[in-house]
């Protein structure tokens, strides 16, 4: 009697790709399933920032060199929201799945360390690019935004999202509980972001502060983001695009090692 063959064994290459379309088709869906929470309030968030400052504060006839401060200040309150967006979207699903113990199910399926970066970190780029762009639409009807050079704000925006991104992930490896990951959010995140130029010009600070300001590797996502928008810079483009992939670069580099270890993941 014939025995039915079973099913064969998938072989993988290189790179497990459907694992990693997988890892993050599921990142996707997860903050897509919430968007309400994960894309519409970050709008009603920015468009408060921007109602302070022009009506409440009266910024509508400020002007930032040849450009007016509305046109200024919106490409740093949609940077803004792509950051914090993208460091919440891989800190709180990394956070979740190790509270609530099944984190088991993103290790054991065969992924490398850097499938699981990369299907984290991109599902966490996906997000701010995401909220960036329906931020940037409900902003245009207030404030008119013009596109001076659409690669290097496109670069910059990917760039920002990915770091940010990365940067959710390594915390929530750290991270213990939620206290510790909110105290990444508050001390790190929150502050660096707002102390980046994105509601001012970094030129109007004191010598001192402005030197502490380009140490600041938010400025460079900001200045870069908003002179692809505008034409206007603060700084050196060619230093900001370096400092980017650099610290793109050392981020992820971190992040595969604690995952190749298994830093606070296995026991």
């Amino acid at each position: 009697m014939d025995v039915a063959a079973g099913p064969a064994a998938r072989k993988i290459g290189a790179v497990n790709w459907l694992g990693l379309w997988t890892l993050y088709i599921r990142e996707v869906r997860r903050f897509l399933k919430v968007y309400m929470q994960t894309v519409a309030a970050p709008v009603v968030t920015t468009l408060l920032f921007l109602a302070i400052f022009l009506l409440a504060l009266g910024g509508q006839q400020r002007m930032i060199g040849t450009v007016s401060y509305p046109e200024f200040l919106a490409p740093g309150l949609v940077m803004m929201a792509m950051v914090q967006n993208a460091f919440a979207n891989t800190s709180s699903s990394l956070m979740i799945a190790k509270i609530q113990g099944n984190i088991v199910d993103v290790l054991m399926p065969p992924l490398s360390p850097g499938e699981l970066v990369w299907g984290f970190a991109l599902g966490g780029m996906t997000r701010g690019l995401v909220v960036g762009l329906v931020v940037a639409g409900v902003i245009a009807i207030f404030v008119p935004m013009h596109v001076h050079d659409f690669g290097l704000a496109l670069f910059h925006a990917i760039a920002a999202s990915l770091c940010l991104s990365v940067l959710g992930t390594i915390g929530a490896i750290w991270a213990d509980k939620f206290d510790h990951i909110a105290a990444v959010t508050n001390f790190v995140v929150t502050p660096l972001s707002f102390l980046s130029g994105t509601f001012y010009s970094i030129d109007f600070l004191p010598a001192p502060w402005r030197d502490i300001a380009l140490a600041n590797p938010f400025f460079y996502m900001i200045d870069g983001f908003r002179y692809g928008l505008t034409g206007h810079a603060d700084s050196s483009l060619a230093v900001g695009v370096a400092i980017m992939i650099a610290t793109n670069a050392v981020l992820i580099a971190l992040c595969h090692a604690m995952f190749k270890r298994g830093y606070k993941l296995k026991a």
